[in-house]
């Protein structure tokens, strides 16, 4: 459905709320980035009904971009996106200050955020709490296109984060990418 979807959007074009000029891109951005905030999904084991971990998802207050894809794509276009992902693991760091201790986060990275040497550096927002964090990093984009991905990947575990594959087959060669990867998830 992923990969039906993404061809839609590319044959339609710009169909997704895109249009515009820049500078209104920028104006939607930022009203966005100010209202930005994450939902927290709880995941659940069924066997005994608790709480294991719990899925950060991005939300916005911008009407134009509450789509958290449109959101993304426009802060890709916009050359803003360590900015985004850089605020999102602002927050989520803050929640996980005040959360209970056995608790586990699974993060969205965006492929590109393995570009961001902010992600490894060990005071950044995530990294005293590597060991309670899972990054999902989404196989909607080839990680062909980012240099040197195991050693960013052990740079990540060598902090105590562990690895998932978000949308595994969704996207560009699966079995390459769980290949390369190797998640714990």
């Amino acid at each position: 459905m992923a990969r039906i979807k993404r061809e839609a959007f590319q044959l339609l074009g710009n169909a997704h709320g895109q249009h515009g000029d820049r500078a209104s891109r920028e104006a939607a951005f930022e009203r966005a980035l100010s209202s930005l905030w994450m939902a927290y999904q709880p995941i659940v084991r069924f066997s005994d009904r608790s709480l294991v971990a719990y899925e950060c998802l991005l939300r916005s207050g911008e009407v134009t971009l509450s789509n958290p894809t449109h959101f993304i794509e426009t802060a890709e276009q916009l050359g803003r996106l360590h900015e985004l992902s850089r605020e999102i693991r602002r927050q989520i760091g803050a929640a996980i200050a005040e959360s209970d201790p056995g608790v586990n986060f699974f993060v969205n990275l965006h492929l590109r955020d393995l570009l961001d040497e902010e992600l490894y550096a060990t005071d950044s927002p995530l990294a005293r709490f590597a060991a309670r964090v899972v990054l999902e990093i989404t196989e909607r984009a080839s990680l062909d296109s980012i240099p040197d991905t195991r050693v960013r990947i052990a740079r990540l575990r060598a902090l105590g984060f562990r690895i998932a594959i978000d949308d595994l087959g969704a996207g560009y060669a699966g079995l390459s990418c769980f290949a390369l990867l190797s998640p714990e998830v």
